[in-house]
């Protein structure tokens, strides 16, 4: 008798659950998009959604250490008193900058399984303008284009949900948000934000390494980031739409969830790639 394993179905039933944690987070984001304020109540036009995870590290709040958690994997800590540093060492920058530009050059090599990933160096300067902190208006411009303004936006964040993770030396953070585009102010700004940013585009997903000198009251601080955006906030949008919709088809009521199957996939990977502060 052969003792190697034979072909396995996905389950008794023939089909694989879907897993529950990202079920969580697409309840979440979905739950979040479709009771969003509207257009009218904010007494704007074309506001568009943006879900983005930033990796960095859940803290105590009040605490300058990292949460602890009796737990062996990746979990939400639910009504814990916590808050999120998106910041991360230089070290960690680096490392992932190494890691990226190596997976953007083997995925143009011919035979590679995978989508190529996209590559570009982006400069920018973002102002921003109010005392809102969950709604100030920020104006983008290019600083290698004749500092063009790319956008101004008044960004409201509607909702966050930290995912603690306590194998690896990071954390993160899912963040669905309004960008409502808006006339240009003719305040001062309150505070910029120059942007050295690395993006790398795959599928509908962008990853963003950027160093940011912050600028704020004449005090410069810098800081690191990384984030993971949904590119095309009109898919996002029609693809929540049709979540549960009976009128719709198979695939276009799982669509949402599919997305956001990849896109938290997406998210583990870069957070079980990340080095030691």
């Amino acid at each position: 008798m052969s003792s190697a394993l034979p072909p396995l179905s996905l389950s008794i039933l023939g089909v694989e659950p879907i897993d529950e944690f990202i079920l969580e987070i697409a309840d979440f984001i979905h739950h979040t998009i479709m009771t969003r304020p509207s257009d009218h109540d904010l007494g704007v036009t074309g506001s568009r959604i943006e879900v983005e995870a930033k990796i960095g590290v859940i803290k105590e709040r009040g605490m300058d250490m990292r949460l602890r958690l009796p737990v062996l994997v990746e979990t939400d800590p639910g009504a814990l008193a916590v808050h999120f540093e998106s910041n991360m060492s230089m070290k960690q920058h680096q490392h992932f900058n190494h890691q990226l530009n190596k997976l953007h050059a083997l995925s143009n090599e011919p035979g590679h399984p995978s989508s190529p990933v996209g590559y570009a160096h982006h400069y920018l300067v973002d102002s921003f303008y109010g005392n809102d902190r969950d709604a100030k208006i920020r104006v983008t411009r290019d600083e290698k284009a004749d500092n063009r303004v790319v956008e101004c936006v008044r960004k409201i964040k509607l909702a966050n949900l930290e995912i603690y993770c306590p194998k690896w030396p990071v954390d993160w953070r899912v963040t669905v948000s309004l960008e409502c585009p808006v006339p240009l102010p003719d305040e001062p700004a309150v505070h910029t934000r120059r942007k050295d940013r690395l993006s790398y585009k795959h599928e509908e997903f962008s990853v963003d390494l950027t160093q940011v000198h912050a600028t704020e009251g004449g005090a410069t601080k810098l800081c690191h980031e990384l984030e993971l955006e949904i590119l095309r906030p009109e898919l996002i949008m029609s693809l929540a739409a049709k979540r549960g919709d009976p009128k719709a088809s198979e695939v276009e009521r799982s669509g949402f969830n599919e997305l956001i199957r990849v896109f938290v996939n997406n998210a583990r990977i870069l957070v079980k790639n990340a080095c030691e502060p």
